[in-house]
């Protein structure tokens, strides 16, 4: 194939199904045969599926699991958790009934404000376009009011404008900047939708009053870092509690809080030890229909805004308790999007007993610190790769072409044995 394909949004599913699998695979029968087992059998439901994204072929399935026992704030909730990597959902739950009977989550949401920007170019005297703007602010914020109304109405809506002088950065750039609260909803469209009615304001009145100098409005857009939608949780428990097999508490403990400060040091391991936390974040993020592209952009950021890539959860041990907790950034919804549209994620909400979106932002977290915690217990004990290859064995064998018999055979075999893909290999040539 070295030519275009034109006009293929245009052709049906069936065509462009034909069209690909002749064009691009080995096998077209096969690949047909493939995409229409993961195609749902309810027409209605597979129409709705195929609406969420262009050119559709077929559905990609990650499993839909839930992790019990997460209790949160002396709640418990069983938690949906839509991700592919089989010993998240078993760390995450294992750790939950660990902190269940600790007390369980602490978890609270001070805020949750997102925030957006319309980026602007300026030349004149900066003291001229500062002084038009605060002369118009108030203009501005009226002419958005059919945008704003029901979300203010709900006890949101915006919470602060201002222009910000970015000049030191690049040459007459200055940006205006929206924060507001969206209640229970991510907010994404209710904010580019206003940023968009103030630019068009802002450039009309800039002109009608004929302020001196050049103004060039670039583009309005909503900002996926939102520091001021932060979730924190943490959990505690006296020392001698944390007592791990043959291992005490007081020496788990250090041992725990020394592997917390080395992701602060250290940028390599950072990166790891944020991942584990998204592990969990993300399978909630994906199960209740939010935005996990967005959530674990604005983590990372935030995990650098001080400079420096660092840990997003700290540890510490102070008057014999062990105290672990997180602060994390969480712009999610309960209300718009995926989170009604898709049927699984709405079964999701339901499961959490509809929570509203702050609650939604204490239960993600939580799950998140749960996970960090038993794979930090696991790289201080026993050692991350003994559990996480035990559950990695049943895809092993099933990538080998084991049989029934020979999967359970295995899993009586390896029961007290190092889990790798040699000594399985090895195993089934027996």
């Amino acid at each position: 194939m070295n030519q275009m394909i034109r006009n293929f949004s245009r052709l049906t599913k069936e065509e462009k199904t034909e069209l690909i699998t002749k064009l691009f695979t080995s096998d077209a029968p096969a690949a047909c045969e493939l995409l229409s087992k993961y195609n749902l059998q309810d027409p209605t439901v597979q129409s709705l599926h195929d609406g969420f994204a262009e050119n559709t072929l077929a559905n990609y399935y990650i499993p839909y699991s839930v992790a019990p026992n997460v209790m949160v704030n002396g709640r418990f909730y069983c938690v949906p958790m839509a991700i592919e990597e089989s010993s998240v959902v078993a760390a995450a739950s294992k750790s939950a009934s660990f902190w269940a009977q600790r007390g369980g989550f602490k978890a609270s949401v001070e805020k949750a404000v997102k925030k957006g920007q319309i980026h602007l170019y300026y030349k004149g005297d900066k003291k001229i376009i500062f002084a038009f703007f605060e002369k118009v602010k108030d203009n501005l914020l009226r002419a958005c009011e059919p945008i704003t109304k029901k979300m203010t109405e709900r006890g949101g809506g915006i919470t602060s404008l201002a222009l910000v002088d970015k000049t030191d950065v690049e040459k007459d750039y200055f940006q205006i900047d929206l924060s507001a609260d969206t209640m229970d909803s991510m907010g994404a469209n209710f904010i580019n939708s206003t940023l968009e009615c103030l630019a068009q304001e802002f450039k009309r009145l800039f002109e009608e009053e004929k302020i001196a100098g050049e103004l060039q409005i670039i583009m309005c857009i909503l900002s996926n870092y939102t520091p001021e939608c932060v979730a924190h949780v943490e959990v505690s428990a006296p020392v001698d509690d944390m007592a791990d097999g043959d291992m005490s508490g007081s020496v788990f403990c250090e041992k725990f809080v020394k592997a917390v400060r080395i992701a602060h040091l250290c940028t390599e391991r950072a990166v790891t030890h944020n991942k584990g936390i998204m592990n969990g974040v993300d399978a909630v993020v994906i199960a209740t229909g939010n935005d996990f592209r967005a959530v674990e952009a604005c983590a990372h950021a935030y995990a650098g805004r001080e400079g420096r890539y660092s840990s997003l959860s700290t540890a510490e041990v102070k008057d014999g308790v062990f105290r672990f907790w997180m602060d994390v950034p969480l712009a999610i919804g309960t209300v718009g999007g995926l989170t009604r549209l898709h049927p699984l994620a709405g079964l999701s909400m339901d499961i959490l007993g509809n929570p509203s979106a702050k609650e939604l932002m204490m239960i993600t977290a939580s799950v998140g610190l749960a996970q960090n915690f038993g794979a930090v217990r696991s790289l201080v004990t026993s050692g991350i790769q003994r559990g996480h290859m035990k559950m990695h064995l049943n895809n092993i064998l099933l990538s080998m072409g084991a049989s029934t018999e020979q999967m359970e055979k295995a899993n009586v075999f390896f029961k007290d044995k190092i889990v790798s893909h040699s000594a399985v290999e090895e195993f089934l040539k027996k």
